[in-house]
């Protein structure tokens, strides 16, 4: 199940990433850079949502595609990260906080499958509730301009992901919370 719609769908999610931080280094105004880039992000980050149900609908779900599309959002997520940090529109340490939550988790998922336990660490809601917040902040922050005239993105993207980097922070020690049973039941 290599490429089914679904997987080709996921694909383009990682394929999107150079095309996401190219935008930032063509030669056109700001403000057009800013509504392609957000643009190309919500409509990349969409399939993230359609390549699962087509998956389901068209009864292709594979463990190849459930190993490819958390990978796939994760690149899509931090890489954006990278972007707006680079732009100034985001600070360091929430990148920090975001991407090293990316990595510990998805290390911690690897072992506990590993070892039989993944079930402990399955995808929970505080994770749903962090990357749907995130997925709301990054394209305020590429944006970086007044929607329909007074909603502000930046100031907007700036509280959201502050508020997706303490989700972020709840979200991993509640993971952790749940794996250290099986931590010590390895220890001994």
């Amino acid at each position: 199940m290599f490429f089914t719609i679904p997987t080709i769908m996921t694909w383009t999610r990682i394929v999107a990433i150079p095309l996401i931080v190219g935008v930032f280094y063509l030669p056109i105004a700001d403000p057009m850079r800013n509504v392609i880039a957000t643009v190309m992000f919500i409509v990349f980050a969409a399939t993230d949502w359609l390549d699962g149900f087509l998956a389901r609908k068209l009864n292709q779900t594979s463990a190849f595609g459930a190993f490819l599309d958390p990978v796939a959002d994760k690149f899509l997520v931090c890489a954006s990260l990278l972007v707006l940090v680079h732009l100034n529109r985001a600070d360091v340490f929430v990148a920090l906080i975001i991407i090293g939550r990316e990595i510990a988790i998805s290390a911690l998922r690897e072992w506990m499958a590993q070892i039989g336990a993944s079930k402990s660490v399955a995808v929970h809601m505080i994770g749903k509730v962090k990357t749907t917040v995130q997925m709301v902040a990054i394209p305020f922050l590429l944006y970086d301009g007044q929607l329909f005239g007074f909603i502000d993105t930046g100031l907007w993207g700036q509280w959201l992901i502050w508020v997706s980097a303490v989700l972020t922070v709840w979200s991993m020690v509640y993971y952790l919370q749940k794996a250290i049973p099986e931590i010590r039941a390895r220890a001994k």
